[in-house]
């Protein structure tokens, strides 16, 4: 079974996929941010996916997505914010090296701007944010083999420290043994 370097994970606004594809360059290896395999397979954005097809459609190509990647991705792998809420993730996630991205609730919501389509933030988006936080930090916090802070740092700077917290290997290099 092939092993990824590393797995972000974290609220919407947390940095999974500009923090996972600054990692990927850092290591010198591949990123698969599962939203956007996600969005290629199904041929439409998530939010089009949750509206035409539902939450229970979106969340089974996730698990279909997040599972292939976690059996077989060598490299980076930023999983989108509401996998780790499925109890096979969480298992399949316990034998990896796994970073929680934290960020502080105003800092998300300015991230993640409220104009943007995301389905789970419909109705009063900075209400939506909260509750997911508060209901996913529990679960990101029990993932997660490393905790690293977002807010007010520039994504070099939490690379440096996932790139800290990664164990020994030929893996933590990105680079493959010959």
């Amino acid at each position: 079974m092939a092993r990824a370097i590393a797995v972000l994970i974290g609220s919407p606004g947390s940095g999974k996929s500009t923090v996972g594809e600054a990692l990927a360059r850092r290591l010198g290896a591949d990123l698969l941010c599962t939203d956007t395999e996600i969005e290629k397979r199904a041929g439409k954005p998530i939010s089009d996916i949750f509206i035409q097809d539902g939450e229970e459609h979106f969340r089974a190509l996730e698990r279909e997505v997040v599972a292939e990647g976690l059996h077989a991705w060598e490299g980076v792998i930023a999983v989108g914010g509401g996998a780790v809420l499925n109890e096979d993730t969480r298992r399949d996630l316990a034998d990896h090296h796994v970073v929680y991205l934290q960020v502080e609730f105003g800092e998300a919501a300015k991230r993640v701007g409220m104009d943007v389509a995301r389905p789970l933030l419909s109705g009063n988006p900075r209400t939506q944010l909260r509750k997911l936080l508060n209901e996913r930090l529990p679960v990101y916090e029990g993932l997660a083999t490393v905790t690293v802070p977002t807010t007010e740092y520039h994504p070099e700077e939490i690379v440096d420290s996932i790139v800290s917290s990664l164990p020994e290997g030929p893996q933590a290099t990105g680079k493959a043994e010959k």
